[in-house]
């Protein structure tokens, strides 16, 4: 789950984002280094995005891939649920591995999709 939403000028970054979400969502809002998708600036370093988080297993991370346009992602905040229920990024897996994910998907997909969709509201407070 994911999706591109145009940001208004006067939250153009992401510490302007952060702070608006922190005023206006009643939910839990960070400012983070990309640990899910290890993303990295032009000087080597690790990016950072806003995290907003429902609970330890439902959140969205938001991040700029141009001025005014933010991806949002669905992610697993927690570092350890992440690692048994978050996607898995193994060039080669075992069948148990590729059953076990398809299970996964399947019983938490639902869940998901309805926190994504939750979360994606309080970013649209700030789109165009």
């Amino acid at each position: 789950m994911e999706n591109l939403i145009e940001i208004k000028n006067d939250y153009n970054s992401l510490d302007k984002l952060h702070q608006f979400l922190e005023k206006t969502s009643g939910h839990a809002c960070s400012k983070e280094y990309d640990i899910w998708e290890q993303r990295t600036d032009s000087n080597g370093q690790m990016e950072q995005c806003i995290v907003l988080k429902k609970s330890g297993m439902h959140a969205i991370k938001a991040f700029f891939v141009n001025q005014n346009t933010i991806k949002i992602n669905h992610i697993i905040p927690n570092k350890v649920m992440n690692a048994y229920f978050g996607k898995s990024v193994k060039a080669r897996r075992n069948i148990i591995e590729i059953i076990t994910s398809k299970i996964k998907e399947a019983v938490l997909q639902s869940s998901q999709e309805k926190a994504f969709k939750e979360l994606e509201k309080e970013i649209y407070k700030a789109a165009i």
